[in-house]
């Protein structure tokens, strides 16, 4: 019987975000007559339930820093005692806590760059650190994986050494299909039939500005009394996104909640999504949200801009002034419903022709099975 690759999928966190959902759709897409997905995550969380359910074997060394070198060990202690002959890492903090063990066992890393750990509103200094630690990580991995033809490009141009291939994030269209039934969330969160939902799913972080979304949904739902504000998530701005909406006034308007796991069936009931971030790789959640149809405004920033046409799929706003820009394109969304239903329609085409998961996951296979048939451990 032919070997099976047993392949490391490293992960920062157990909680769902973007990269984690993409480790999902990798590895429930994954042939599994070939390859053998172990999962390495940095945390626990609902992300590590998940994969159990699925029968995929998990394992947790918690840490929540970079390069953090007392995890070195346990991580490489890991790789031999599982015979691990493929380390992929995703992201900054997986790769930086693995690259080390997987090198010194001479094990081939790919690292998916799902998004820069630098960013332009960073101090420069921190900027110049996290450029460094990056030109290591792509430097020494064995092969780089972009999610975005923008998120290469803002690589080489502070690293211009960088190389990698571009693999578009991939939805799982079994899952995220309009066509299928869903729960009433409306009836569950007692929100009127008529009301038009804003629905926001990311971090309370200040990359994802949910605190410039509620200051823009505030003056949105003064001209528009119908429109009601879902926000799901948490983070580091939620205290204060819960301020701002009892200042605002905007309690019978608004809800907010925790990360869910059923983000399909809220997605079905939702009419407008939206995604106002400072910064992206590939969004996972806009892909999603395009996926189930629904009529998407977000930020005109890389890899996001790569999948929404203006006018065509969705709405791109400017992040100068962006309360401002997002007031005005909630105003215009929310009193066109046939300029909604259009988008809908064109971002399901969208999804279906460049962004579905078998597809991801056939790429990334590939270059799965070229690294280790080009690998020798003497190499």
């Amino acid at each position: 019987m032919e070997h099976k690759i047993k392949v490391l999928e490293c992960i920062r966190q157990g909680q769902i975000g973007g990269g984690e959902s993409h480790l999902l759709s990798l590895v429930e897409n994954l042939d599994q007559s070939k390859f053998q997905p172990i999962v390495l995550s940095f945390t626990n969380g609902p992300m590590i339930e998940r994969l159990n359910k699925m029968g995929i074997e998990t394992h947790v060394i918690y840490t929540e820093k970079p390069f953090d070198i007392t995890k070195w060990k346990p991580v490489k202690k890991l790789l031999q005692d599982k015979q691990i002959d493929l380390v992929h890492a995703h992201g900054t903090r997986a790769n930086s806590n693995t690259l080390w063990a997987a090198k010194s066992l001479k094990i081939p890393v790919i690292y998916t760059i799902h998004g820069w750990s630098f960013h332009p509103d960073q101090n420069q200094i921190v900027k110049k650190l996290r450029i460094a630690g990056e030109k290591y990580l792509v430097k020494n991995s064995t092969q780089n994986i972009s999610v975005s033809v923008s998120n290469q490009q803002s690589g080489k141009a502070f690293i211009p050494s960088f190389n990698s291939v571009v693999i578009n994030n991939g939805i799982d269209l079994k899952k995220f299909n309009p066509q299928n039934t869903y729960k009433n969330i409306r009836q569950e969160l007692n929100i009127p039939e008529d009301k038009i939902i804003v629905l926001f799913i990311a971090r309370f972080t200040i990359q994802k500005q949910p605190l410039a979304l509620i200051k823009a949904f505030a003056k949105a739902v003064s001209l528009n009394p119908s429109l009601h504000l879902i926000m799901i998530g948490d983070g580091d701005q939620k205290k204060e996104a819960i301020e701002i909406i009892a200042q605002s006034g905007l309690g019978n308007n608004s809800t907010l909640l925790p990360f869910r796991q059923d983000v399909p069936d809220v997605l079905a009931n939702a009419d407008i999504f939206v995604l106002p971030s400072l910064w992206e790789g590939l969004p996972i959640g806009l892909l999603e949200a395009m996926a189930m149809g629904k009529a998407v405004i977000a930020s005109n920033v890389d890899g996001t801009s790569e999948v929404i046409q203006q006018n065509k799929n969705g709405l791109l706003i400017e992040t100068t002034n962006l309360s401002a820009n997002l007031a005005n394109a909630l105003s215009v969304l929310s009193n066109h419903k046939e300029m909604r239903e259009r988008f809908g329609n064109e971002a399901i085409n969208t999804i279906n022709n460049r962004y579905n998961a078998a597809n991801m996951t056939r790429a990334i296979e590939n270059i799965y099975s070229k690294t280790v048939n080009s690998h020798t451990p003497n190499s």
